[in-house]
């Protein structure tokens, strides 16, 4: 039987934590252009949980629709902001506490009328999507019927939107949040509201059943006072992000 502390110990000894950084997903992971220095609020917590370990953080730049491929890779050590994905928990091990809770969203020009994921479930709606990542698996699950546009990060779903080759995007209502003020446009929750929990995410292999009770008791006090919640807070309000489009009943 493995010792559950193995994933732990072989993450002390190496002196490292290695989390995923990504290009064009502020403010959670945000690229200095002239230092290639990383900051960001999912650096933050990464750089948290190192400290109390005793090793340093080392970012390693890839795209959502990777992740699976660098666990494997032995890559990364951890992942922020994932969202349940079957074919990745076949690799990955989540959490059982999420972090914080996001929604599902539509980023869209102005004037785009269509307000439930049955009206986008249409041909004639062009929906641009990240590659890999959970906002394909919803697409494919309950727009089919419409043109589903797979980009490899935000930031080329953003010009699709901008050479008007897609109408909407789908995204993290925080990230849409984000990309509106990019299109000038504006944010949709498709009814019905679905929910997005956040989690963190490990490698499954043998002994990392240390490594995971020991991140579930860091995420309880988190949220338990509401470290996660305000520095989120903190971080849009920074960014400038305008949180007044969530409805009321929504909290993260």
């Amino acid at each position: 039987m493995a010792d559950p502390n193995a994933t732990l110990d072989r993450i002390k000894s190496s002196g490292v934590l290695k989390f995923p950084v990504m290009v064009g997903e502020e403010p959670g992971y945000i690229k200095d252009p002239a230092t290639g220095n990383w900051s960001g609020f999912y650096v933050d917590w990464a750089t948290d949980i190192a400290t109390l370990l005793g090793v340093k953080v080392e970012p390693v730049e890839t795209t959502w629709g990777n992740l699976a491929a660098d666990f494997q890779a032995n890559k990364i050590d951890i992942v922020f902001g994932l969202n349940p994905n079957p074919k990745r928990g076949l690799v990955v091990d989540y959490l059982n506490a999420p972090l914080f809770t996001d929604a599902w969203a539509i980023v869209a020009k102005k004037g785009f009328e269509k307000r439930t994921w049955a009206e986008l479930n249409d041909p004639s709606v062009r929906i641009v999507v990240q590659k890999g990542g959970t906002m394909q698996v919803i697409a494919e699950a309950l727009t089919p019927k419409a043109q589903i546009i797979p980009v490899e990060e935000r930031p080329l779903g953003v010009l699709e939107i901008q050479a008007n080759r897609a109408d909407v995007m789908i995204l993290a209502v925080f990230d849409a949040i984000q990309v509106q003020k990019q299109i000038n446009g504006e944010v949709i929750l498709p009814k019905p509201m679905l929910l997005n929990p956040a989690m963190i995410g490990i490698k499954r292999e043998d002994g990392n059943e240390g490594y995971a009770n020991w991140l579930v008791n860091w995420v309880n006090q988190q949220r338990a006072l509401g470290l996660a919640q305000g520095k989120l807070h903190a971080a849009f309000e920074k960014a400038g992000i305008d949180l007044s489009v969530l409805p009321t009943e929504f909290s993260f």
